[in-house]
């Protein structure tokens, strides 16, 4: 798939307001979602949306990043920016997953982790090394789809198992444009021009083989880009869940080594 925006312009629909939502792509993916809270240790982090549903009628958990709508809802969730208590029900529900032989599929929709000092405060880059740790030794299947931003470890952590999409509008990088150009060039306003030098696109990524695929999006159109994804989640659960777990953590093992 070939998208002929500049990646500065993929930057910008990666942020858009018409972007699909968190709760779009729960209520029209899946049958009886049934949200689950709390990392279990005394916290629930509203930036991460996750629970059990039903998709093809099978069994499965999801967990998604959610960036709100309203004024009040993004200030709570951060702008979709996890916090540690976010990362630990993550992993929470991802073992829980595996200890029912479901597998997990999860969404990314954030430009970072929550840098605030309260994370840094409460374990924010152990919960993140944690997730990468565990989750890329999880005997069930694993398919993240980034539709929006992916940024740095916030969004790694939600995207090391066994298939990562992304939506043609779609950005996948180790920080901002801006706090890149910020690093080298010491100047913020050549976001554009670091845009185009980290290879962030979908198309670049795929070409590199860092991402299974890009899939169609239509801003205006949310349920086509809806079908776009369901189409490629049935046909990969259909595939992962046939392997046996020693193959499936080989192949996992193997897919990150050739970075």
């Amino acid at each position: 798939m070939v998208n002929s925006k500049t990646p500065a312009q993929v930057v910008a629909a990666a942020r858009s307001q018409a972007k699909i939502t968190t709760p779009e792509l729960i209520e029209h993916l899946f049958d009886n979602f049934f949200e689950l809270h709390g990392d279990r240790q005394g916290a629930d982090d509203p930036a991460i949306v996750g629970g059990l549903a039903r998709f093809c009628g099978h069994p499965l958990t999801v967990v998604a990043t959610d960036k709100g709508k309203t004024p009040k809802q993004r200030v709570a969730k951060h702008f979709g920016s996890p916090e540690p208590a976010g990362y630990r029900k993550l992993l929470r529900l991802a073992k829980q997953a595996e200890k029912f032989g479901r597998p997990l599929v999860t969404f990314v929709n954030t430009a970072g982790a929550y840098p605030g000092r309260s994370a840094e405060e409460q374990g924010q880059g152990e919960a993140i090394a944690r997730c990468l740790l565990e989750l890329g030794c999880l005997k069930v299947p694993m398919i993240t789809f980034i539709f929006g931003e992916g940024g740095s470890g916030g969004a790694l952590a939600m995207a090391c198992g066994d298939r990562v999409y992304m939506l043609e509008d779609s950005m996948y990088s180790v920080l901002s444009p801006e706090g890149f150009a910020s690093i080298l060039w010491k100047d913020s306003q050549r976001a554009d021009e670091a845009a185009k030098v980290m290879q962030l696109t979908p198309n670049a990524l795929l070409e590199h083989g860092a991402i299974e695929g890009v899939i169609a999006e239509d801003e205006n159109d949310h349920l086509a880009t809806v079908e776009a994804i369901r189409i490629v989640l049935k046909r990969d659960l259909e595939l992962l869940t046939k392997k046996d777990p020693t193959a499936l953590l080989a192949e996992r093992y193997e897919r990150f080594r050739k970075f």
